[in-house]
């Protein structure tokens, strides 16, 4: 049995143990960061990331890079007869569309030249059609394609108002631009591409409308998860890598990647028919 004095010792030294512990554990818990507590288990609600690699998280709920496919009804109101092509116009053409604002930069790209041939094929609300009638001259010839018939008839007011004698106006389809065989020098396709739901069929049709060395000009969307806009992301199937690929697997040859000054959304690719040399 312990003596009273064992007794009251043996507590003494128990609760400056007791101390000791707390103000180590104190200690830990300051120099510890926060969230260091967390068992293994845990996961932290928001992962910290460096800052260069913010991007890389924001791609985690973007959409998937390309799409099969162009989203359900992506033609629905071009198609619809109750389309109002002012309200178009007013969308279209201002400045603050890219297109718009570098239509003279991507003219002097395309590199028309008096007597040219060209097919505008997604011509809308025909915001390229009175410079190239002026480019291609009284000799040239241009073609309005658009798959819209209350956009047609919006071109064809146009076309007579400004009286641009050399432009042609034809009602494309969802598979076929409509081009007579080999009868345009060029094909400039601008924020459209992404429109075609039957992209192989159509790029075939455009294809045969062009003469051997005839060029696409492919003008569209950067598609980048992560950083273009959420609409875009939704609204644009495929990323330009895609695109160049799908075109080359049509049978054209990639020529070039112009860089347009106004353009930061878009891009503007050019490609060519073979001749009946190059394809040997």
């Amino acid at each position: 049995m312990l003596s009273t004095k064992s007794g009251i010792d043996s507590f003494a030294c128990h609760d400056t143990l007791v101390k000791r512990l707390c103000q180590v554990s104190l200690l830990v818990l300051l120099i510890l960061p926060t969230g260091q507590g967390a068992s293994a288990d845990e996961k932290p609600r928001n992962p910290v990331v460096p800052s260069d690699n913010v991007g890389a998280l924001a791609t985690l709920d973007a959409p998937a890079e390309d799409q099969s496919r162009v989203p359900a009804d992506i033609n629905k109101e071009f198609l619809s007869p109750d389309l109002n092509p002012e309200e178009w116009l007013k969308r279209f053409e201002i400045e603050s569309r890219e297109v718009f604002a570098g239509r003279k930069s991507v003219i002097r790209a395309i590199g028309l030249k008096k007597g040219s041939a060209i097919a505008d094929v997604g011509s809308g609300t025909g915001l390229y059609l009175g410079l190239f009638s002026r480019e291609v001259g009284e000799s040239g010839r241009v073609y309005a394609v658009d798959i819209s018939p209350r956009l047609i008839e919006h071109i064809q007011r146009r076309v007579k108002a400004d009286e641009l004698n050399n432009v042609r106006v034809i009602q494309s389809e969802e598979k076929s631009a409509r081009l007579l065989p080999e009868s345009v020098d060029f094909v400039f396709v601008c924020d459209t591409y992404h429109h075609f739901e039957y992209y192989p069929e159509m790029l075939q049709s455009i294809r045969a409308g062009l003469k051997p060395g005839g060029q696409l000009v492919l003008v569209d969307f950067n598609r980048i998860p992560g950083v273009s806009r959420d609409w875009l992301l939704t609204h644009v199937r495929a990323g330009k890598g895609t695109v160049k690929d799908e075109v080359v697997a049509a049978g054209f040859e990639f020529v070039e990647e112009v860089k347009i000054p106004e353009f930061h959304e878009n891009y503007f690719l050019r490609f060519r028919r073979p001749t009946a040399s190059s394809e040997e």
